[in-house]
């Protein structure tokens, strides 16, 4: 049902937060949850008491909780609606220049919750010149889906065109990069099937500079060269060398963004998204 209605909440759990999957107890009102909203779990709790003392019909508690899931989503997209509209109306010749997508997704990614973000950017960068470089892009994988689950190498995983093989991959990381990090990936990848030419994590973090020269060492070692680049230091370079796609990496971007799960970029990065871009190109 979530997926097919896309409805708002996990594909996989639906609204089945930490606070009830983690809890071997059983649930009464006056169960103490740990959690963001502390009434929303106090009134989840009383409704399943509800159900329990025959007082709400478990079918009937269903429907409205559907129903409000409904509302929710065609709320969500009128509002992506608008803001598409709004962007409509802002169009013009003048398109934002390479610098200043720059600032744009720089504040993007200083929004609470943004951590799917550098892997959406990383994939608009390789949709974007896919035909100029011969290489391909594999579909993302979920958000928090672990790399054993899925049986890849990374967040975003780079083949050749007409070759299945995958030639790069790459990890994202919110905070910086460790030696342990760069120890478990070289684990990973002597693990694998999968003989990969490069490894790279994009981090949007500082890179210290014993860790990068460790990383640049180990391809002696390992036949597989690793690298840790910064985000936004990426994306620069890349808009200034493909400068005349430079907005038709920003329409992929948003695609990316505004296609991506609720789970893991919710309605208000999406919404801050569309503001944002409509902000720098009202100020053309």
């Amino acid at each position: 049902l979530v997926e097919e209605y896309e409805l708002p909440c996990n594909s996989t759990t639906a609204y089945l937060t930490p606070a009830f999957r983690n809890r071997n107890t059983i649930m009464l009102p006056d169960t103490k949850l740990v959690g963001r909203n502390p009434n929303l779990y106090k009134a989840s709790l009383e409704l399943l008491n509800l159900v329990y003392n025959n007082t709400i019909e478990p079918e009937q508690l269903f429907k409205e909780i559907i129903r409000q899931l409904i509302n929710i989503r065609n709320q969500n997209a009128n509002r992506i609606e608008q803001l598409m509209k709004s962007l409509k109306g802002s169009e013009s010749d003048n398109f934002l220049s390479s610098e200043q997508i720059v600032t744009l997704l720089t504040q993007h990614l200083a929004s609470k919750n943004s951590s799917r973000l550098p892997v959406l950017i990383i994939a608009a960068v390789y949709k974007t010149v896919a035909d100029i470089i011969g290489e391909n892009i594999l579909p993302l994988q979920a958000h928090n889906a672990a790399d054993e689950q899925t049986g890849s190498l990374g967040d975003v995983e780079i083949t050749l065109v007409n070759d299945k093989n995958i030639v790069t991959s790459y990890e994202m990381k919110d905070k910086r990069v460790t030696k342990s990090d760069i120890e478990i990936a070289i684990k990973k990848i002597a693990k694998s099937k999968i003989k990969i030419d490069n490894y790279i994590f994009i981090t949007t973090d500082t890179i210290e500079k014993d860790v990068e020269d460790y990383a640049k060492g180990l391809y002696e070692l390992t036949g597989v060269e690793i690298a840790i680049l910064d985000c936004i230091g990426f994306v620069k370079h890349f808009l200034h060398f493909f400068h005349r796609r430079r907005t038709l990496f920003l329409e992929n971007y948003q695609e990316f963004v505004l296609t991506e799960p609720n789970s893991s970029v919710n309605q208000p990065l999406k919404e801050a998204f569309l503001a944002l871009r409509h902000a720098f190109e009202s100020d053309k």
